[in-house]
């Protein structure tokens, strides 16, 4: 079987996430990482036949992190056959850690290993399925995962940013309403007409406001 869950965190963000949705596939550039030749020539063998001929293959998980950095992979496989608990770990982190669709492959798992996976955003966590048949359908799984969750995170992103900016407002309109003596109506013109004056956007005369305050203090 395997768990489809969804991707998270790290890396190119938006831009891969547009780019996976857009470009053809065989233009994917394809991680597999894998330290059994064997089971990573199944993968290979379902990958080719999928059309995916950019593909390279890591033996070692060794500096797995800086490895991806420098491959810049759009989708990463990860085989681990029977891994145990701090290799495991090790992936998770790696998973944690950059933002591309990601399939692991394992021969067993249980429920607090699933759950690890979902929480470090592994994108589809595929357990004893390790046929080259499905390779096509997990790929398709792990981006389609990957570009869903990518949406729902840049726009809770944008929210909290959007929360983040009405609280600084408020911060300096309460710094200028103190200061002069303002209305809070009046406070928010001063800023407004600042903005303005300056060719800038109210939040980025807001920010001033509050960094002068602490300077002053």
């Amino acid at each position: 079987m395997y768990v489809c869950l969804p991707y998270q965190r790290c890396g190119r963000g938006t831009a891969i996430a547009a780019a996976l949705a857009d470009m053809g596939e065989p233009s994917l550039r394809i991680l597999l990482v894998d330290q059994n030749a064997a089971r990573a020539a199944i993968l290979e063998e379902g990958l080719r036949e999928a059309g995916l001929c950019d593909i390279t293959i890591v033996r070692e998980t060794q500096s797995l992190l800086r490895r991806i950095v420098d491959l810049d992979p759009d989708v990463i496989f990860i085989d681990l056959e029977n891994p145990n608990r701090d290799v495991l770990e090790q992936m998770f982190q790696v998973s944690r850690s950059v933002r591309r669709p990601i399939a692991m492959f394992v021969d067993q798992a249980d429920t607090e290993t699933i759950r690890a996976a979902i929480d470090s955003g592994v994108g589809a966590y595929v357990v004893d399925g390790l046929r080259k048949e499905r390779v096509k359908t997990i790929l398709d799984t792990a981006v389609s995962h990957f570009n869903t969750f990518n949406r729902l995170r840049d726009e809770l992103e944008r929210v909290n940013q959007q929360l983040e900016e009405r609280k600084l407002i408020e911060r300096a309109k309460g710094i200028l309403m103190k200061e002069r003596d303002l209305s809070e109506g009046d406070a928010y013109a001063v800023l407004r007409k600042a903005a303005m004056n300056e060719n800038r956007r109210i939040i980025d005369v807001a920010r001033s406001v509050v960094s002068a305050m602490g300077l002053i203090k």
